[in-house]
């Protein structure tokens, strides 16, 4: 493996972070012997075909600095390559990282977990989801939740998180059974009326909310959450187990598990890894082994 590596960087994740973060995660592997070259871009468009290019060049790794939308911009340079990812986790839901075991916030530990893992040679494969040509690591959502994103995405202000908290009020206020059209692998076609349907390779999505708390990364299956149909008094009950996973064993909850799933309802958009995918319908297939990976 060459000693060159590149770090991906995102100057806005987390308020600035992402640019923060890249000094000393830079300065952990420079003292560990590696050479560490630095991307950026204009654009997100511009940040990816630099990383390709970063690749093509045969980068001993590509290192991504920032939070799930930076991860998932990286995962489209890498994937099929053979070159190993490594997470600089500092945006706001960084669940990737949480699903691999990465630090979370701590740019120099990260860094220098990194530079161990390439040395000692910890490297290993790991399943991606796949939409068309996209790729994403952690959850594909659809429903209550992914209407939130569509509402707060549309908000000005207030700026930050809180834009997406009043988008969860409105949307509580709207709810709604949506009628969904499930099919897994090549089986039936399930009709069934859902307050969302998430399609997980990793296990939490929203920055540690585990609604998919028993997905594994290597067992090239995906386990799909369905919310079923819940009134605004009990999801606003249900919505805080989420975060202990415990809401699996609820009665309005039921999981499966499938390499490939396709989704389908009116007016619904599907986000994967927090980034908008387009409308349903979708269909979701699991690639064993897609990605290689840095970790603990």
């Amino acid at each position: 493996m060459t000693s060159e590596i590149t770090l991906f960087v995102n100057p806005t994740a987390g308020r600035g972070r992402g640019a923060r973060a890249a000094r000393p995660a830079a300065s952990a592997l420079r003292a560990a012997g590696f050479s560490v070259r630095t991307v950026l871009g204009e654009d997100a468009a511009d940040a990816l075909a630099r990383a390709r290019g970063a690749v093509e060049e045969g980068t001993g790794a590509l290192i991504a600095v920032g939070g799930d939308g930076m991860v998932n911009l990286a995962l489209q340079a890498v994937v099929g390559t053979g070159t190993p990812l490594g997470l600089i986790a500092v945006g706001t839901g960084n669940d990737f990282a949480r699903s691999l075991g990465m630090p979370l916030r701590e740019p120099a530990a990260a860094g220098r977990m990194i530079a161990d893992a390439l040395k000692c040679g910890r490297v290993r494969d790991i399943d991606l989801g796949r939409v068309g040509d996209r790729w994403f690591g952690a959850v594909l959502a659809s429903g209550f939740d992914s209407r939130v994103n569509d509402r707060g995405n549309r908000m000005r202000l207030p700026a930050g998180r809180f834009k997406y908290d009043l988008a969860v009020v409105a949307e509580l206020a709207a709810l709604r059974p949506i009628p969904y059209r499930i099919t897994l692998d090549d089986g039936e076609v399930r009709e069934i009326e859902a307050t969302l349907v998430a399609v997980g390779n990793g296990a939490s999505y929203g920055g540690g909310m585990r609604i998919c708390p028993g997905a594994d990364l290597t067992d090239g299956l995906f386990d799909v959450t369905v919310v079923g149909d819940c009134g605004r008094a009990r999801l606003l009950r249900v919505f805080p187990t989420v975060y202990r996973g415990t809401h699996v064993h609820l009665p309005e909850v039921s999981v499966f598990r499938a390499s490939r799933v396709e989704l389908a309802a009116e007016e619904v958009t599907g986000y994967a890894d927090g980034e908008p995918v387009g409308p349903l319908p979708l269909t979701a297939h699991c690639v064993r082994g897609a990605v290689r990976v840095v970790g603990p």
